[in-house]
């Protein structure tokens, strides 16, 4: 049972309703975090534009989805878990590249290095050293790149402790924490 009331569209108003019909659209349905934030119109016009934000961004999707559930491991958050795993298979990753994220590893060097310097921000509380973001460059990301992942550690950081605190009910297919 969620600890704050979950907003339905049909019960909302303003910029609230649009929003939620915005998500409505994206998803098919109005996923159970999003009728959460939605207490907030400005919280939710804050998280639905970072998403949207984030997704036009040069991270390619299954990236994104896949530093999602490392985080998402790592804060226990069982909401995100699951949507990020359903969404990074949307996303064209496969079942073991977001079951591999999940637990901060990757077969590409690339994507390992991503994860793990996910993982480091989330761990250190943003409390970094030089070389974490050396060895970003190191494999080819750009400086874009870096800031945009860092990005999504900070939405992920949000949405988490939104599902977490709240104990917004799971309405994605389960996948179990590590």
């Amino acid at each position: 049972m969620s600890r704050i009331p979950l907003v339905t569209p049909a019960a909302a108003t303003g910029d609230t309703q649009a929003l939620l019909g915005q998500i409505h659209s994206a998803f098919g349905a109005t996923p159970n975090m999003f009728r959460a934030v939605a207490n907030s119109p400005a919280a939710l016009k804050s998280m639905w534009g970072s998403f949207g934000a984030l997704g036009g961004g040069v991270i390619p999707a299954a990236l994104g989805e896949k530093i999602a559930v490392a985080i998402a491991n790592r804060n226990a958050c069982e909401y995100c878990l699951a949507a990020h795993t359903a969404l990074g298979r949307k996303a064209g990753a496969s079942s073991q590249e977001m079951s591999a994220a999940q637990a901060g590893q990757s077969d590409d060097p690339k994507t390992a290095a991503a994860l793990q310097f996910a993982l480091r921000v989330v761990e250190g509380r943003g409390q970094i050293e030089d070389g974490d973001v050396t060895q970003l460059r190191g494999v080819g990301f750009s400086d874009e790149e870096i800031v945009e992942i860092l990005a999504h550690v900070a939405l992920n950081l949000f949405t988490n402790y939104v599902n977490v605190a709240f104990a917004v009910p799971v309405d994605f297919p389960g996948v179990k924490l590590r």
